[in-house]
């Protein structure tokens, strides 16, 4: 039997402030219960997706590119779904045909592509 992605973890400086963030973008809650500035927790929506943890760290911001990110597909329009995040506290890093990079409140990049209601190109 092969495993399974159960959590995702990012190292962050605020862990609250983020894992509110991300919640809002799943469309989920943060675990209030526990949920500190130190460490936070997202449990997905849904069946199937992996949980999310976020951890205060001593370190500095990141200063190069995310090896790895998250690549999201917008439920309707990827123009709508850039504003929605937008709104939330996300950037816009780079805009190319069929999806938009974009950098949570923390700088961590993700993708959000072309959504069901968009053209096909």
């Amino acid at each position: 039997m092969a495993s399974i992605i159960k959590s995702v973890s990012f190292d962050c400086a605020d862990a609250l402030n983020l894992a509110r963030f991300w919640a809002a973008v799943l469309g989920t809650d943060v675990d209030e219960q526990e949920a500190t500035s130190d460490h936070a927790y997202v449990e997905a929506p849904g069946w199937g997706g992996p949980n999310m943890w976020f951890n205060r760290v001593p370190e500095p911001p990141r200063a190069a590119k995310n090896r790895m990110h998250f690549d999201l597909r917008a439920p309707a329009t990827m123009r709508a779904e850039v504003e929605r995040l937008s709104a939330l506290g996300a950037t816009v890093t780079r805009r190319f045909d069929g999806r938009t990079t974009m950098a949570d409140p923390e700088g961590n990049v993700f993708c959000v592509e072309a959504g069901p209601d968009d053209q096909a190109g």
